[in-house]
């Protein structure tokens, strides 16, 4: 390999981000430094040393037809990208989910320099929807960074190499108790409260889309439970958004503010409302597994635009979209999707799991099991990551 090893790096969203800023911190200590980066990425890669061409927050954008009316824009940023890529030459290409924009752009540096050695962290989900989509990624990526242990035989099947590396929830830190109490106090929360956290997403359009469904939740969940209070910790992103749709309101939830904090001591205080929390009403997605890391119980409920909950459906190959769900095979997290999430359901169920003790204790032992298989007490997903790396560029290279 070259010294310094020169890296372009690609995220797309906040959850790119996170595992990008991981993978660096360990590309850079096993190389001790040797490294250089360049790229896209959000406030954790810039943390771990990227200056990048543009803020993430462009290509953060939620939706199959919600992309729609960026389009232009998205497509500057792939030229801007790519003819950034193509000037470094770099000895690696790593983009980090978000296919749509990332896999462009590795075609068009792949157009340049046909040997380029590209990486992809995490692997499409083929195994719920779309499963043509890896044949396809192998036509412009040669490894694969997998998040889930049943994960690699699909990727090796089409042509690329592929490594298991663990989930980053799986390893994160479990707040102390004097953590949890301090960002409590911070928010005029005692430990005794009955803490809710609400987790409407870290998009603008699913903030906008979902939070006059939460508040609609939590009211019908005060009636029952008075004495209940709401945490929300806001994505730094959409901070701004989550303000407008609670102004002027009058129900007890308190915004986590971010922005007075590293992006590091951020995630270690949404960690602490987490391990605080009794229940989350939570969108779908990877906040699931952060949840389950500090084996908080959940309820998900979420909404798309109508042409994506169409498409979705058609496409969808498994019924059900909780990664708990899915790593245990169960269907222990209520989820409520698309047409079935009422605001009524999702604070009847969130009812449920509150005062039902045999449905806590089920969901918690799933949380369990699936922070056990995705590397519970093993490597840091990011130095896992970091190796697989560099040994998949010496395999390509000898």
């Amino acid at each position: 390999m070259t010294v310094p090893l020169k890296v372009f790096i690609i995220a797309g969203e906040p959850s790119g981000d996170k595992l990008g800023g991981n993978l660096m911190a360990g590309l850079n200590k096993l190389t001790k430094g040797q490294i250089s980066f360049a790229g896209v990425g959000g406030e954790m890669m810039q943390a771990a040393g990227l200056n990048s061409l543009f803020p993430m927050s462009d290509l953060t954008i939620m939706g199959l037809f919600e992309v729609i009316p960026s389009i232009p824009k998205i497509k500057r940023r792939i030229d801007q990208t790519a003819k950034t890529a193509i000037e470094l030459r770099p000895d690696v290409l790593i983009t980090i989910d978000s296919p749509d924009f990332c896999l462009r752009v590795g075609k068009k540096l792949r157009a340049e320099y046909p040997n380029q050695f590209c990486v992809h962290y995490v692997a499409p989900s083929v195994w719920a929807w779309r499963p043509e989509r890896a044949a396809k990624m192998a036509k412009t990526v040669n490894h694969v960074l997998a998040l889930l242990p049943f994960e690699p035989p699909y990727m090796e099947r089409v042509g690329m190499t592929c490594d298991f590396v663990g989930h980053p929830a799986a390893t994160e830190a479990t707040p102390t108790k004097t953590q949890i109490k301090t960002v409590l106090s911070d928010l005029g929360l005692k430990p005794s409260d009955e803490v809710i956290a609400v987790l409407p997403g870290s998009r603008r359009s699913e903030i906008k889309r979902l939070m006059p469904l939460y508040k609609n939740a939590i009211a019908r969940v005060l009636i029952e439970r008075p004495n209940a209070q709401f945490v929300l910790p806001a994505a730094r992103p959409v901070l701004a958004e989550v303000q407008e749709q609670l102004k002027g309101n009058t129900l007890p939830i308190h915004v986590l503010d971010p922005t007075a904090f590293s992006p590091h001591e951020a995630e270690h205080r949404k960690r602490a409302i987490y391990a605080a929390s009794r229940a989350a009403l939570a969108t779908s997605g990877t906040i699931a597994l952060d949840l389950a890391k500090q084996r908080c119980p959940m309820v998900v409920a979420y909404k798309a635009s109508w042409l994506t909950e169409r498409a979705v459906k058609r496409l969808a190959k498994i019924d059900r979209a909780n990664l708990i769900n899915i790593v245990t095979d169960s269907y222990v997290v209520p989820e409520f999707l698309f047409d079935k999430c009422t605001a009524e359901i999702a604070a009847n169920s969130l009812l449920a799991i509150l005062s039902d003790d045999k449905a806590r204790d089920a969901q918690i032992a799933a949380l369990n099991d699936t922070m056990q298989q995705l590397g519970e007490g093993g490597d840091p997903p990011g130095m896992r990551a970091a190796k697989s790396v560099l040994d998949a560029i010496h395999k390509n290279q000898t």
